[in-house]
């Protein structure tokens, strides 16, 4: 297609033959809504009976013979009770059709062949010529308008491209990223684990998901350390009095967990960091030579996910973020924000992910009439937006700008990562804040004595350790740099009688802090690497007699590769190195 419009459109008249062709199939059956989403569309039915996948073709099939007869989309528009006329037998159009009527918006249908939908528009002139490549991709519930309370429908996902080729990448693609899920990398490589007892969304590292998450936290926490941040422990829960001096009570209390009463303080599990840190900069008089003063943590943190959002590492209901707040005056910020943005392409680069290839950046601006959802403050807007916009122009980094995707509390610029299915999603923020100071009554001490009012900017320079857990086991197909692989050599003698050499190779390696395994089964050799290979193990060190005699070992890689025989010595300053440079 020549614009992302005229993609919509395809996906959004597919979306309506998918309705047309369900009516047809399943008699009683009732549309409700069917928008285009990024990468295809849905929609969402009530159907009279339970339906499974393997119905998708034959749905599919429908469509094809449907479409044939769509030789253009009329649109016409009418009244809120003709409406209702039309689909008196359809609750879920009613409702919206009183919506409609009470924000005295127009009422518009569009027919294709014999098939009338409710609809706002975005449509192919020509469904029958246009349409030409789309396949059905899954099933799922939902609740109507995403309201537990009301009835689960039947969900029905769907892609639509201009050409088969197109369409058959796309579906090579989410193969690819089916073989790469993260919850069954994790389960695989013993990761992590979940327990019903435990709760929904409350993951269990496992020793070796854990020492993948030690590693990022050193490096993140040395790292920052080296740039001057302060890191800090604060408090798990807070008084919701803390909550509602910020503001964040009334705006996320819906994600947030329920107070709890304790003697005569109502404590609450916090949703984020900041107004604790706000507390540490407060508890004595500033200076503006002590600014920018950077407060560090890495930080658990609370929020309420809906149990059908919750996705392995990626969505859950507790995680730690390398949270920081950085206190500065109003001059020092575009200074402030070039420090995290190099701070970011600094660990983004150890990560071994590429900026424009990977990850990107989105300068998320507020939507100045929205009264409710933004602080009003056109001035502090302007400036802030400006700084932002500024920084990222002048550091030429890449980036596209979003309105109404602000904090309450001011724009920010979010770091987009690039999934292994193609999408594109918000993994941090560094947030422009001008509203928290005025709410704390933070100050500093200027240069001529006076009290001013100081900014703060929120950010993280690598996200929630379990979201970027689970994006690089994905990135990386769970072949983790050996820096962050939760054993790094495997050592495997190929008879018993190398077992006391290779123990001896197996102390050594532990002695200068190298994660090894001894694998001394009574199994072959050729088994012994498959299985090491399995668990995505960086390197083996295979002994047998010569390298016995010899005082040395047999290097091969997990991908197949012999790197021939070496002392151990000369191994280990090879991956010591290769560990300290964090070789991607």
């Amino acid at each position: 297609m020549d614009n992302q419009e005229q993609l919509n459109n395809l996906r959004h008249t597919t979306a309506h033959l998918l309705a047309a062709a369900v009516v047809e199939l399943f008699p009683g059956a009732k549309p409700t809504i069917g928008p285009v989403i990024e990468n295809g569309f849905y929609y969402d039915i009530e159907l009279n009976k339970t339906i499974s996948e393997e119905e998708l073709p034959k749905i599919e099939a429908k469509m094809g013979e449907l479409v044939r007869s769509w030789d253009k989309a009329e649109k016409r528009e009418i009244s809120a009770d003709e409406a209702r006329k039309i689909f008196a037998d359809n609750p879920y159009k009613l409702e919206l059709i009183n919506d409609l009527e009470k924000d005295n918006q127009p009422i518009t249908l569009y027919k294709t062949g014999n098939f009338e939908d409710l609809c706002r528009g975005g449509h192919l002139e020509k469904p029958n010529q246009e349409i030409k490549a789309f396949k059905l991709l899954s099933l799922a519930g939902a609740y109507w308008r995403g309201d537990e309370k009301n009835k689960m429908l039947t969900r029905i996902y769907g892609t639509a491209f201009s050409t088969q080729e197109e369409l058959d990448n796309y579906l090579n693609m989410l193969e690819e990223a089916k073989k790469r899920d993260h919850r069954r990398i994790g389960q695989d490589l013993g990761l992590f684990v979940f327990s019903d007892l435990v709760g929904k969304g409350l993951p269990l590292l496992t020793a070796k998901g854990a020492t993948i998450r030690r590693e990022l936290e050193r490096f993140v926490v040395d790292e920052e350390i080296r740039r001057g941040y302060q890191h800090v422990v604060t408090p798990h829960l807070a008084k919701v009095d803390l909550y509602r001096t910020s503001g964040h009570y009334p705006y996320y209390k819906d994600t947030m967990y329920p107070p709890m009463k304790i003697d005569e303080e109502e404590l609450i599990l916090r949703p984020m960091t900041c107004p604790h840190h706000f507390m540490i900069y407060k508890s004595q008089t500033r200076s503006y030579k002590d600014l920018p003063l950077k407060i560090a943590e890495l930080a658990s943190q609370f929020r309420y996910e809906k149990s059908g959002e919750l996705t392995g590492l990626s969505r859950v209901r507790t995680f730690c973020l390398a949270d920081a707040h950085i206190v500065a005056a109003p001059e020092q910020a575009k200074g402030v924000i070039k420090d995290v943005l190099d701070l970011i392409d600094y660990v983004n680069k150890a990560l071994g992910l590429k900026k424009r290839e990977d990850y990107r950046y989105r300068l998320s601006l507020g939507d100045r009439s929205d009264e409710k959802k933004y602080y009003q403050d056109d001035a502090a807007w302007d400036y802030a937006e400006n700084v932002l916009r500024g920084v990222l122009t002048e550091t030429k980094q890449p980036f596209s700008e979003a309105g109404g995707e602000a904090a309450f509390y001011g724009p920010k610029i979010d770091i987009q990562v690039k999934t292994v299915s193609g999408k594109e999603e918000t993994a941090f923020t560094i947030q422009y804040d001008f509203v928290m100071p005025k709410r704390f009554d933070l100050k500093y001490i200027d240069k001529d004595g006076k009290e001013k009012e100081p900014i703060v900017i929120h950010r993280s320079s690598i996200g929630a350790f379990e979201r970027t857990m689970a994006f690089l086991l994905e990135h990386y197909a769970g072949a983790l740099p050996a820096w962050l692989s939760p054993v790094q050599v495997q050592i495997i003698p190929i008879t018993d009688r190398q077992n006391e050499y290779s123990q001896k190779v197996f102390e050594q390696l532990l002695s200068v802090g190298i994660r090894a395994e001894l694998d001394d089964r009574s199994e072959k050799m050729q088994a012994k690497i498959r299985d090491a290979q399995m668990q995505k193990v960086p390197y083996m060190l295979i002994i047998g007699g010569r390298e016995q005699e010899a005082g040395q070992v047999t290097v091969r890689t997990r991908a197949g590769d012999d790197l021939g025989v070496m002392t151990i010595d000369k191994f280990i300053s090879k991956i010591t190195e290769e560990i300290k440079e964090k070789k991607a």
